[in-house]
């Protein structure tokens, strides 16, 4: 039995260039899987370190909430006496120069034990501070943070996709550096400790490595997500003022007080990431 091994551009050069260059640049293991002619390994890292550092902004803990700006927020709800902890994220999208780009504003971490109702009370008030009425939990929220929240005006809907969809939509975004991150160790650690597992069937799962937690990047994953779904929206503009500060409780608003300072965020390489990104793929009944 002859076998040949070789990548797409070898054994199929009628295949678009541009559909396999953005394969790459999207999801490289995946591509290199479907392209490249190279075998899975069942365990890998999800997100390189140098993808998470290009997109972090640097010092910045928490953003205010901005007048032009159309928010949303994710929230992953836990017990309060189990091991994981109940995390808050917000986001919104801007326009820089032409291209949507993702911005996470706010983080908020519950450690246990924790009092469920004082979280949902907290929650609430952050979420209405950037003017979010409707936010988006995890599937596994369960009846009581939802009836809780509604007691402080804020109505919660279940996500329509699993963690690991959220973790697999994000890291094009990443790839692509059309995502701000805040500089938060926690939410850096645990988006680095990421793990791509590959079934035997070939699908992938993605989650937080045996004995790790991910609550804290399954809402800040949840929330740039989501701000992308909305991207429909009116959209704010960047080179505004923004906020330099390391959040801090306050039972009457969960608000921190932060001074301000200007951010210039380069990014040179964004160009038309989102626009365009399916012009050469083949037209099908579904695009007209």
């Amino acid at each position: 039995i002859l076998v040949g091994q070789a990548e797409t551009r070898r054994l199929n050069p009628t295949v678009p260039p541009g559909i396999i260059d953005r394969a790459y640049a999207d999801d490289p293991v995946a591509a290199s899987a479907e392209y490249g002619a190279l075998f899975r390994r069942d365990i890998e890292s999800f997100i390189p370190a140098e993808a998470i550092d290009a997109v972090v902004m640097s010092e910045t803990m928490e953003l205010p909430p901005h007048a032009d700006a159309r928010y949303v927020g994710f929230l992953d709800f836990a017990g309060g006496s189990g091991q994981d902890s109940a995390t808050l994220a917000i986001a919104h999208q801007e326009k820089h120069e032409g291209t949507a780009v993702s911005v996470l504003d706010a983080v908020r971490e519950v450690r246990p034990p924790f009092s469920p109702e004082q979280v949902c009370r907290d929650f609430a008030a952050l979420l209405r501070a950037y003017r979010v009425s409707t936010a988006t939990a995890d599937r596994y929220a369960g009846d009581f943070p939802v009836e809780q929240m509604r007691k402080y005006g804020i109505t919660v809907k279940p996500s329509e996709r699993t963690k690991s969809a959220i973790y697999k939509e994000l890291l094009p975004l990443l790839n692509s550096g059309v995502v701000q991150l805040l500089d938060l160790p926690r939410l850096k650690a645990q988006l680095a400790g990421l793990e791509r597992r590959t079934a035997r069937g070939g699908r992938d799962s993605i989650d937080h490595a045996p004995g790790g937690h991910d609550d804290v990047v399954n809402a800040a994953a949840g929330a740039l997500v989501l701000a992308v779904l909305h991207k429909g929206r009116r959209a704010g503009t960047w080179g505004r003022k923004i906020t330099k500060s390391r959040p801090t409780h306050d039972p009457n608003n969960a608000m921190p007080w932060a001074r301000h300072h200007s951010l210039r965020v380069q990014r040179a390489h964004l160009g038309s990431v989102l626009e365009g990104r399916n012009a050469d793929r083949p037209k099908g009944p579904w695009d007209n």
